[in-house]
């Protein structure tokens, strides 16, 4: 019974992580520094850099920044894009991290594993704030990120000491998101066309096809077109 436990503590752990870095990532570091340093958990070795002062204060200082930008609409859009490179392999660390002890194959899944709920959660904060952004008042914008750092504290301590209960919370977290995603894949959508521009590419819709009534308003020769003299 005791190693069941255990299993499902570290399953939890390695899930919670990578779950609310998708979502908010410095909150999760922060929380996992504060806890540790005050003696609340010991964290797992492949973990404990978390609790080091510099890991700490950095964390505290980005999730101030985020804190702001995350409530002004499209400035929140913008972090959340370049967040892409950031939440999701550091989901993927922090999963591989608490359970790093046990061994390089279980490591490398947790890695895999974490990395794809990183990713899935990201895209869902991401998705739904673009969409959140169409509305004219910022208040609905207010309320989402404090309702994501509210989310994020909560999924962590029940991760920490309430295991099944937030494993049971994951599942159901899952099945909406597979209901949400589909819905919010057009906010999804305008994000990777805003990497694709970030780094030279070009959205479809950037591009305006040519447009020509008659054959000599596009200034060429259309096949069949007699030369005039």
């Amino acid at each position: 019974m005791d190693q069941l436990e255990q299993i499902t503590q570290m399953i939890a752990l390695s899930m919670g992580l990578a779950w609310a870095s998708g979502i908010n990532l410095y909150a999760t570091l922060l929380m996992l520094g504060v806890l540790s340093n005050t003696g609340n958990i010991v964290l797992p070795p492949g973990l404990d850099v978390v609790g080091d002062p510099m890991v700490l204060m950095a964390a505290g200082l980005m999730y101030c920044v985020e804190f702001f930008a995350d409530k002004i609409p499209g400035v929140d859009t913008g972090w959340d894009t370049l967040h892409t490179f950031i939440r999701i392999p550091a989901g993927a660390a922090l999963a591989a991290g608490a359970v790093g002890e046990i061994g390089l194959p279980v490591e490398l899944a947790a890695a895999i594993v974490g990395g794809s709920l990183a990713t899935a959660t990201h895209a869902a904060k991401a998705g739904s704030r673009v969409l959140i952004n169409t509305s004219p008042e910022p208040f609905s914008n207010w309320t989402a990120s404090v309702a994501e750092d509210v989310m994020v504290v909560g999924g962590v301590w029940a991760a920490l000491y309430n295991p099944w209960m937030f494993l049971t919370g994951l599942i159901v977290f899952v099945l909406l998101l597979v209901w949400l995603l589909p819905k919010v894949w057009r906010g999804v959508k305008r994000v990777f066309r805003f990497l694709a521009r970030l780094f030279g590419g070009a959205a479809d819709d950037d591009v305006a096809p040519l447009q020509s009534s008659s054959g000599s308003s596009s200034g060429r020769a259309l096949p069949g077109d007699r030369p005039r003299n």
